[in-house]
């Protein structure tokens, strides 16, 4: 099964310059409860921004580029669509998409529940997530609204899954 995890502004912004928009520690907390134990698949963009290989996680890169290898027995390298989607779609395993931009839009259409952080604000961004298509989507928990202490930001978790 595929699932979506992202944090996306009001506006649906997700990146400038290939790095968040914000640092909202509830948010990396969450993230990292949720696909702890799990596949995760992202675009190579989005492997390269992260610190280092995530633990207890196995990570998928989906690339075009047939020369990207990564030597890691926790990363496996992708370069078809179509596999991914064989691979993931119909298992039993939640798998999470983390991004990039590019590969939320290949794979949404293919996702029965998504996990996001909707940050209550606009911001100026060269990413964006893809437009969800609500009256297709249950949303099956809300949080209300939350502030982070530092940056102020008013966010809330929304966990939805396909009808």
């Amino acid at each position: 099964m595929l699932s979506i995890i992202v944090a996306k502004a009001s506006n649906d912004a997700i990146g400038l310059n290939n790095k968040l928009l914000w640092h909202i520690s509830e948010d990396l907390k969450r993230f990292k409860e949720i696909t702890s134990g799990h596949n995760i698949l992202m675009g190579r963009k989005t492997f390269e921004s992260l610190p280092g290989i995530l633990p207890n996680r196995h990570h998928y890169i989906l690339t075009r580029d047939k020369n990207f290898t990564v030597d890691s027995p926790n990363v496996t390298v992708i370069h078809s669509l179509d596999e991914c989607i064989e691979k993931f779609m119909n298992s039993d395993e939640e798998t999470f998409v983390i991004g990039g931009g590019e590969i939320y839009n290949l794979l949404q259409p293919h996702c029965s529940k998504m996990y996001l952080t909707v940050v209550k604000k606009d911001f100026e961004a060269d990413t964006f997530f893809p437009q969800i298509d609500y009256s297709n989507w249950e949303t099956i928990h809300i949080s209300g609204e939350l502030a982070d202490e530092k940056s102020g930001l008013i966010f809330e978790f929304v966990d939805l899954k396909l009808k």
